[in-house]
């Protein structure tokens, strides 16, 4: 399985690093390659609604010139999509939001005179999230959004691992996140098997 990791915290060492680290690591032992694409590191500006990606159908098409080139690239070419994010305001932080709306437009060709297709359709994607809140208050407005995105474009939606930091002056990381992570890319694995 290839893995496309879309890494959208602005601390390349911070919560969301943390927690995917063990995650990778089980995925990578069991055989999979993952490619971990920072968004922070990026030039990536924000969708224009211009429909220009509308025109051809085969290829992303955006008229707007930047590094996105290289994300649906790494979109298109993997068998799942992972977006990991911190929640900022309840939702994603603001590279995460313009990578989803430049690809909404991008991979979905349902926006031109004709109808055409959801290039990534049938792709499975999931979420790696860390937040202040307890996860049920703090992540559920974020998944809620990505499963209706999913639904949309036609992608498999396969879950979410959520983890709380209790707080500034607390240590994030422990051996039981860890735990969650770990198991979590087992059943990403075991969904992915059953597809």
């Amino acid at each position: 399985m290839n893995i496309c990791i879309l890494q959208g915290s602005p601390r390349k060492n911070g919560n969301t690093a943390a927690l995917t680290e063990p995650f990778i690591r089980r995925l990578e032992s069991a055989g999979h390659e993952c490619r971990v694409l920072r968004l922070y590191d990026m030039e990536l500006k924000p969708c224009l609604a211009c429909r220009a990606c509308q025109r051809d159908w085969t290829v992303f098409g955006c008229a707007r010139q930047d590094d996105m080139q290289t994300v649906f690239d790494a979109v298109l070419a993997c068998d799942l999509l992972v977006l990991a994010t911190p929640i900022y305001s309840w939702y994603c932080t603001p590279p995460m939001k313009c990578v989803l709306d430049r690809l909404v437009y991008g991979m979905n060709k349902y926006y031109g005179e004709t109808k055409g297709p959801a290039l990534w359709k049938g792709k499975s994607a999931a979420l790696l999230a860390t937040c202040g809140y307890p996860p049920e208050k703090g992540a559920d407005l974020w998944e809620s959004g990505i499963r209706r995105y999913c639904k949309h474009s036609q992608l498999r939606y396969l879950g979410m691992l959520a983890e709380r930091h209790m707080g500034y002056g607390t240590v994030f990381m422990d051996e039981e996140k860890a735990a969650h992570a770990a198991a979590f890319a087992d059943r990403l694995m075991e969904q992915f098997a059953c597809k």
